[in-house]
């Protein structure tokens, strides 16, 4: 198990001060997005260079990059801005070559420009054929490179449980397309009374293809759940980590939603909740 933190969460000016800072309070791996620890030109294919990757690669100082975050609307309604976004997913591709990423991140979108839920169409079966025809095009590219991009389902986009995530590998059918797992992101106010039940199925339906996974907390606010960093919130960790000792020893876990001020506390509570 490795343990790590999105860097822009992380105090510090710069990717390599970032870096510097994770490793300092204890973080083995990191989720890196380019735009928000360099800059947001670093997202356009033009940017996406052998040199690049050897930044990245020094200024990380061996800290392993367990995801390069893209997290672009692949079901974008204008056909144009999606054969954009496509040439950017296929930038990253090449740069987690470059810079030894374990594999490219991204969520599932929502049929608009907004990239905003709506529950009248985010979950029907059409959403989920235009992502599925969407994402075939770049899970091809990766298979090219010899590298991964990994989904992460998200109950307010358009793969947002564990079935839909299930279809998604199904139809796709490539060693190259793996899942990002971030529990709280498959819950909602829709299904939080059957929290154990959705995060259990996801862990069985899954489990295979998992390849990252996401830590975080949450509270629930005026009917809404509020995301936090790990030990702050109202999550049962004991599934998750039995899975992980059982199935996963060696995953990837990067935290989400913590503040420098307590990162490290977060980091300690997550080892303790996994070593038992």
């Amino acid at each position: 198990m490795s343990i790590g933190i999105r860097l822009h969460d992380v105090a510090g000016a710069g990717l390599a001060q970032k870096a510097a800072n994770a490793k300092t309070q204890g973080f083995d791996c990191a989720h890196v997005a380019l735009s928000k620890v360099i800059s947001p030109a670093m997202m356009e294919p033009a940017a996406a260079t052998p040199g690049l990757g050897a930044r990245v690669r020094q200024e990380m100082d061996g800290m392993e990059i367990a995801v390069l975050g893209c997290y672009l609307n692949l079901a974008h309604p204008d056909v144009n801005e999606y054969r954009r976004t496509v040439k950017k997913y296929v930038a990253h591709l090449q740069l987690s070559r470059w810079m030894g990423a374990g594999v490219v991140g991204t969520e599932t979108g929502n049929p608009n420009a907004e990239y905003r839920y709506d529950p009248e169409k985010s979950h029907t079966e059409d959403s989920l054929k235009l992502f599925i025809d969407r994402l075939a095009p770049v899970v091809a590219e990766a298979e090219k490179l010899g590298a991964f991009i990994a989904i992460e389902p998200v109950y307010t986009h358009i793969v947002s449980n564990p079935q839909r995530a299930r279809k998604v590998l199904d139809a796709i059918a490539s060693p190259n397309l793996r899942i990002i797992f971030d529990p709280v992101n498959l819950l909602h106010q829709d299904n939080l009374d059957r929290r154990d039940s959705v995060l259990a199925e996801a862990m069985e339906l899954l489990c295979d293809e998992i390849a990252v996974v996401h830590m975080k907390d949450y509270v629930v606010e005026s009917g809404r759940i509020v995301s936090l960093a790990p030990g702050l919130g109202m999550m049962d960790y004991a599934a998750l980590a039995k899975f992980v000792r059982e199935k996963k020893p060696n995953v990837q876990m990067t935290l989400e939603d913590t503040k420098p001020d307590n990162a490290e506390a977060s980091r300690k509570f997550v080892e303790k909740q996994i070593n038992g």
